[in-house]
């Protein structure tokens, strides 16, 4: 423990390696902790892409979508390796239907309010220039061109060889943190790899939040999904997908919301993946996450397929899972705030829990370096800064 470090990242998952992206470009000395190895499956990493949209039903969050794609652009000219693919995102399906996502007429004006351009179609025009079929005549849909398939994978190889060309950085994987002391404005992190000593914390440990939290005094209400996805050959060469999600009320058990990715040359060639976003059966501990979907859901996702795509095989080629951890606010937002109030030292903790933020992977970053170095950042995250609401005392 000779060295002590300006900031501890504890959580060495996309946000955390963004985070020290940004830490050691700004001369941080700054160390990455990670109880697993890097670009591991156990986590909300897991798998390969993931979408990035601006559609949002709240203006803040829209503009913040925009606020990333400059960042996801300065990551993109340091890498050799292609980290999106821009495809458009199109919503459809009931405009009258509200989930985790969002709602399609509310999303619509928030993207007029934000000055963003976008299309309406009718569900004729979705059937006509997509390959889905058998829709109600009441879906509507939006596209908006600048939503993109996200190479996770690579996002966070970029960044594991960019930090690990700048000196000011250190990376330690199969460390999982099992205690944290604080004296004197000076943390004292315990790990399997040893003691480790530095002036901030910055946590980004995805679904396994609360066991880092935990030991500094404080939780979070947290739900734990276990979610599934499968991958469908494709049959017909000719189709052509953007980044999608469907919207539709649930029937019985299946929660009925869709959502799916184009043929990529870096997740299974010639495969579309398709995932439901619900999961039948929350977890509550996320040691219990399987590699293994529920095969319900996946069912229930193979005849949305059968039913409503065409052009592809709708028995499920390959699956995965992917782990999540979800607060209890109403719409799943991230919670990236300091400690709570209660907590000594809180603003030396900055904590990034809960909620989806892949999108939004090289802003993240660059907000919890802000809010480490400077103690606050220019960006507009007071809607996320709900810690002294979702955290509680242990």
């Amino acid at each position: 423990m000779s060295q002590i470090f300006d900031v501890i990242v504890i959580g060495g998952g996309p946000a955390g390696l963004a985070a020290a992206f940004q830490l050691g470009n700004r001369n941080a000395s700054t160390l990455v902790l990670e109880q697993f190895s890097f670009l591991n499956q156990s986590g909300s990493s897991a798998g390969v892409s993931r979408q990035y949209r601006i559609p949002y039903p709240e203006e803040y969050m829209v503009k913040l979508a925009v606020a990333a794609q400059p960042f996801w652009d300065e990551l993109q000219e340091l890498s050799p390796l292609p980290l999106r693919l821009k495809v458009g995102t199109l919503w459809f399906g009931d405009p009258a239907v509200k989930s985790t996502e969002g709602n399609i007429r509310a999303a619509e004006a928030a993207l007029v309010a934000a000055g963003v351009p976008f299309s309406t179609l009718t569900a004729a025009d979705i059937e006509g220039q997509y390959p889905f079929t058998n829709l109600p005549d009441t879906y509507v849909g939006l596209f908006q061109p600048d939503g993109a398939s996200i190479n996770l994978r690579a996002t966070q190889e970029a960044l594991i060889n960019l930090i690990q060309g700048n000196p000011n950085v250190m990376l330690q994987d199969q460390a999982k943190v099992v205690a944290i002391a604080e004296e004197g404005g000076l943390f004292t992190v315990k790990t399997g790899q040893g003691m480790f000593a530095g002036k901030k914390l910055v946590l980004t440990p995805g679904p396994y939040v609360n066991s880092v939290i935990n030991l500094l005094g404080f939780t979070v209400a947290a739900t734990y999904w276990n979610m599934s996805s499968a991958y469908f050959k494709i049959t017909d060469p000719s189709i052509a997908l953007p980044t999608w999600f469907v919207f539709q009320n649930a029937i019985g058990k299946n929660g009925n919301q869709f959502y799916g990715f184009p043929a990529v040359d870096w997740d299974y060639p010639g495969y579309i993946r398709v995932a439901p976003d619900f999961v039948m059966s929350p977890i509550k501990d996320p040691g219990k996450r399987t590699s293994v979907p529920n095969s319900q859901e996946l069912g229930f996702t193979s005849d949305w397929v059968s039913n409503h795509m065409r052009g592809l095989d709708p028995e499920p080629a390959f699956t995965s899972t992917c782990l999540v951890a979800l607060s209890t606010i109403p719409d799943k937002q991230m919670i990236l705030d300091f400690a709570p109030a209660f907590i000594p030292n809180r603003e030396d903790i900055i904590v990034f829990a809960t909620g989806w933020a892949a999108k939004f992977t090289p802003l993240v970053g660059r907000i919890l370096a802000d809010l480490a170095i400077d103690g606050k950042t220019s960006f507009d995250i007071k809607p996320f800064q709900v810690g002294d609401t979702y955290f509680s005392a242990i």
